[in-house]
């Protein structure tokens, strides 16, 4: 796997660990059941039990293997006021199994 961050999120992660408390963290938000959507946010938190840890720049981002899972094998991280945070692409799938008997 591997994370490329533009300049631009680089500065605003740094900028909010002065003010946050924990680490910056990727978190999946994962929705639906049929047709499932996955949405990726940067949030700050502690760090978990079996936790991956990348460092970038000087930055410790971590993860859990639940969101490792969905992220794409190079992930981009970029930062725009009117956006915030974009991390990868986020997905939908409206794929459905239904089982007949």
């Amino acid at each position: 796997m591997k994370l490329i961050m533009t300049e631009s999120a680089i500065n605003k992660i740094k900028e909010l660990a002065v003010n946050e408390n924990g680490v910056p963290r990727i978190d999946a938000d994962v929705a639906g059941g049929c047709g499932m959507s996955v949405k990726f946010s940067i949030v700050f938190g502690e760090p978990r039990r079996n936790d991956i840890s990348i460092e970038m720049d000087g930055i410790q981002i971590l993860m859990d293997q639940f969101t490792k899972r969905y992220l794409d094998e190079e992930t981009i991280i970029d930062y725009s006021d009117e956006y915030g945070f974009e991390v990868g692409d986020s997905f939908t799938s409206s794929a459905c199994a239904i089982e007949l008997d």
